[in-house]
């Protein structure tokens, strides 16, 4: 990271050496980064080794996987469209990074393939075949920054394992984002994802910051938005995600001895999740789930129409034990697993009856929380007289219709099944309206995880939000996610 840094540092001199001393007050452009030799884009780039810079604006026509070899850099500037072809990806064994701009976003996408607006299912919408492939970083990889970057129609299945691994990936995995290097950073920022056959992400180790996100169509019958495993920390916050086949945000210590997985799930909007999951019933949730002896603080999060509210598992099911670590430790990140001031929408009862999931598949150990809305404990002491156990099934009708969030535009209450097949963002503004019930709701008594994520434009993250008063990724103040 000291070289990251150093490099970084380089950067930012050559950018002011450039903007001279001039006594005239004309405003001069910072100019865009630009790392070793720029990369053509006359005739298509076929598979092998690459380094250096695609230039703004231009497009890329790739046909083979791009490969980044160890100590090698490969930077996309602003504006640049990667059409992949033959379901090529990205190999990244050293410094991946994809700097797009607000104004002048990259798009990395399979040209066979376009957007569709309106009801969405499987059969007919091949956002959920996969299109190119993925961005596989191996232990090598020290660096990865995904910044304002569209990454539609991704998920081709691995035709062969790029490089060594002993995370479980294999031939045939079908990620768009995977990370394995225990002391690595991956940013993810103000990026958009759209239509995957399986997880957006896969993490085994590292450090994260998932931020200001919109995720639309991820899963096909199963699948889970971002995933993270092994000793993975980080933050996953201000995320708009609709339309996920099963969980939007998911932690899990599977496959390291590493540490647990810890992470930070604040201030998200989650929209129709829950709903292509082909598997039993309540065997994954369909918004946040917390599973495999890991830990997280989930606050802040707004759950509308989706078929789970915040899972916090409890035991095995079937071969595998998805215990969460509930225990409290003074060595980690944080004390133990904590949640609270989420809050909760359905259209109908079974949606309901799941804002805090039962055990109809498996244990669950999801306490009620009295600063949710709505107030789960006060609820539960109506339906349920008496002591409430984990995982106890009750009967959610009358929460119904409750507690209308107030978007700025998108029906509530939406029509029968609307959460089924509504999984884009189309049209619809997710903000919320200056008279919402979830407004200065949230709570900002917690803290994000800063700990080895570095603050840089270029090599690092644009910035860690922190919790914002209202409930859901987009904030009444103007801060949260900008799309």
């Amino acid at each position: 990271m000291k070289n990251l840094q150093i490099l970084s540092l380089c950067v930012a001199l050559f950018a002011l050496a450039s903007c001279g001393k001039g006594s005239d007050k004309a405003v001069v452009s910072a100019p865009l980064v630009q790392i070793g030799k720029p990369i053509s884009n006359t005739g298509s780039l076929p598979a092998g080794n690459y380094k250096g810079t695609m230039l703004a604006n231009q497009t890329y026509t790739v046909t083979g996987d791009i490969t980044i070899n160890a100590g090698d850099t490969l930077l996309i500037q602003q504006g640049v469209k990667l059409n992949m072809t033959n379901g090529a990806n990205i190999i990244n064994n050293g410094i991946f990074i994809s700097l797009g701009s607000k104004s002048d976003p990259i798009t990395i996408t399979d040209p066979r393939r376009v957007k569709t607006t309106g009801p969405s299912s499987v059969g007919t919408d091949s956002a959920y075949n996969g299109g190119w492939g993925g961005i596989y970083s191996s232990a090598s990889a020290k660096l990865v920054v995904v910044k304002y970057t569209h990454l539609d129609f991704g998920g081709a299945a691995l035709k062969t394992l790029p490089f060594l691994t002993t995370s479980g990936l294999k031939a045939g995995s079908q990620f768009i984002l995977y990370f394995e290097n225990p002391n690595g950073l991956f940013i993810l920022e103000d990026s958009w994802i759209y239509g995957t056959p399986d997880d957006i992400t896969r993490f085994y180790g590292g450090t994260y910051n998932i931020m200001r996100n919109t995720v639309e169509k991820s899963g096909n019958t199963g699948g889970d938005g971002f995933n993270a495993k092994g000793s993975s920390v980080g933050n996953m916050a201000y995320n708009l995600i609709i339309g996920g086949a099963t969980n939007g945000t998911k932690t899990a210590s599977d496959g390291t001895t590493a540490g647990p997985c810890q992470f930070t799930m604040y201030n998200n909007t989650y929209v129709n999740d829950g709903f292509r999951n082909t598997g039993v019933y309540g065997a994954r949730s369909g918004s946040v789930e917390i599973e495999n002896n890991s830990r997280a603080l989930v606050y802040n999060n707004l759950i509308v129409d989706c078929n789970f509210g915040v899972r916090i598992a409890g035991g095995p099911g079937g071969a595998k034990v998805y215990l969460a670590d509930t225990t409290t430790s003074t060595s980690l990140l944080f004390p133990k697993t904590a949640y609270g001031y989420n809050f909760n929408y359905a259209d109908n009862a079974a949606m309901a009856g799941q804002f805090v999931p039962t055990s109809v598949a498996q244990p669950v150990v999801t306490h009620p929380e009295a600063t949710d809305i709505p107030n789960m404990v006060a609820f539960l002491q109506t339906v349920l007289p008496g002591a409430y156990t984990f995982g106890e099934v009750y009967n959610g009708a009358s929460l119904v219709g409750e507690n209308n969030p107030m978007f700025v535009d998108y029906p509530l209450p939406a029509p029968a099944n609307f959460w089924v097949t509504q999984a884009s963002v189309d049209s619809y503004n997710f903000r919320l309206q200056s008279s919402s019930p979830a407004i200065g709701k949230g709570t900002t008594s917690f803290n994000p995880i800063t700990a080895g994520i570095i603050i840089d434009p270029t090599f690092g993250s644009s910035g860690i939000t922190a919790p914002g008063k209202d409930m859901g990724c987009y904030q009444s103040n103007g801060s949260g996610n900008q799309h």
